[in-house]
């Protein structure tokens, strides 16, 4: 079977802006250095799929297809930049959440690696060839329980530093565009 390698992408404070708890595509912006990051991975072969907690449905601040809104708002605003999204996948579960559906403990919220198995599993990619880039440890500890390897975007996003075999990243870097050319780096030494 033919395997693809893939960069599973967080969502918020990684592609776009963080604003918590968003489902206003208006509210949706991408980080100025993400299109030229994006366009890089890609022309390294990687599938580029998205990976994003949405605890605000189980929280009860937005419905779940709302989520869809957000996609697709995500989708347009790459689309000006001639870059297509291979997947997206998201969580809308929390075990504290208020919507009883989706009050439960899952697989799928990262730090857990559901949502990357799922992907592996659906469009068939190699984890082993794969990377996780994301701005909170939780992103790390779910690339490396997948079995990729991870980079932290230090832009504040963390803030409880709990670090452990699987929450310490193979790269810490400063912002997307970095992140992508640690990448490119990489797959350079490797051909």
């Amino acid at each position: 079977m033919n395997m693809n390698k893939a960069v599973f992408l967080d969502k918020d404070g990684t592609l776009i802006k963080d604003v918590p708890y968003n489902v206003d595509p208006e509210k949706i912006a991408l980080f100025e250095d993400v299109p030229k990051g994006l366009k890089l991975v890609k022309e390294q072969g990687f599938k580029l799929i998205v990976v994003t907690n949405q605890a605000g449905v189980a929280l009860g601040y937005f419905e779940e297809k709302a989520i869809e809104g957000v996609k697709q708002k995500i989708i347009n605003l790459l689309k000006v930049y001639d870059i297509t999204l291979d997947g997206f996948y998201y969580c809308p579960h929390h075990e504290k959440g208020q919507v009883k559906e989706y009050a439960t403990t899952c697989i799928c919220r990262k730090p857990e690696a559901g949502l990357l198995m799922q992907a592996a599993s659906e469009l068939s990619i190699d984890l082993s060839q794969s990377w996780m880039i994301g701005d909170i440890l939780n992103d790390v500890e779910a690339g490396k329980k997948a079995g990729c390897k991870t980079i932290l975007i230090d832009n504040g996003g963390e803030t409880e530093w709990e670090l452990t075999k699987d929450r310490t990243p193979d790269y810490t870097v400063n912002n997307f565009l970095e992140a992508a050319n640690k990448i490119a780096d990489y797959c350079a030494e490797l051909a």
